[in-house]
């Protein structure tokens, strides 16, 4: 994960404390801010059910609270985060109930539109999707776990997008969001529960235009994917924010 000592935060960060926060507030730092915390909750640095207080935050990142809200907000819309009332932001905490439903939807939805895609999709499409798979295997290979999930999701994503349904691919990208989490929690280390030329493997049959294999491997593939998580719940204590964003001491 990032620790946020790249030339993208140090020109710009202020000390801390004091009246630091909102000068090191900016579109570049926040995105920055975002994706740290994205990949501390995926890559299980930040434990399903821990909380993530605004001033502590916003401390570590010398930031101003607001723009802390804003980026809590963002990750609560992509439901790796929970936010509740009086009590404020935790990690979401993904059931075993909660698994079966998301890849029970992803079932009906995702299979359901290969055909669509198989009719609709164009040899750009075809590169295009080939190139993310590749980037998906690379980054395994590196041992890159949230980079690949997330990758793998974008994957799902675009043929969601592919399928011609604005509407069932704004509900694909919701649901491949919350297993974006499901699978950081409660995946294996090595692999995302699927081969790593699963993902080629589809384009081809959708290449070929065979929208029922192509049904049929998406069946499949989700299935293993699903079979793969070993979901045993965690407690989470009090995280040390400074040691997991590499930021110094207190």
């Amino acid at each position: 994960m990032d620790k946020l000592h790249d030339k993208e935060s140090q020109p710009s960060a202020p000390a801390r404390g004091g009246g630091a926060g909102k000068n090191g507030d900016g579109a570049e730092r926040h995105e920055a801010i975002y994706r740290a915390i994205s990949d501390a909750i995926i890559e299980h640095q930040l434990l399903p059910g821990a909380r993530l207080r605004e001033d502590a935050l916003a401390e570590v990142f010398s930031v101003s609270r607001t723009g802390i809200r804003k980026i809590l907000q963002r990750l609560a819309l992509e439901q790796l985060v929970t936010l509740t009332p009086r009590r404020g932001a935790s990690v979401t905490r993904p059931t075993a109930s909660e698994a079966r439903d998301v890849f029970a939807a992803r079932q009906l939805v995702e299979c359901g539109l290969m055909p669509d895609v198989a009719r609709r999709i164009t040899p750009e499409d075809v590169r295009d999707l080939r190139q993310m798979a590749r980037a998906e295997r690379d980054a395994l290979g590196r041992s890159e776990k949230s980079r690949a999930i997330k990758l793998s999701a974008a994957f799902h994503e675009r043929l969601g997008e592919l399928s011609g349904n604005a509407a069932l691919a704004g509900f694909i990208r919701q649901l491949c969001s919350r297993s974006s989490l499901i699978l950081a929690v409660y995946g294996n280390t090595g692999h995302l529960g699927c081969e790593s030329h699963d993902h080629d493997d589809l384009v081809g049959y959708l290449e070929r235009g065979e929208g029922t294999n192509a049904k049929a491997f998406m069946q499949r593939h989700l299935r293993e994917v699903e079979a793969s998580l070993a979901v045993v719940e965690e407690q989470a204590g009090a995280p040390d924010l400074h040691q997991i964003f590499g930021l110094g001491g207190h």
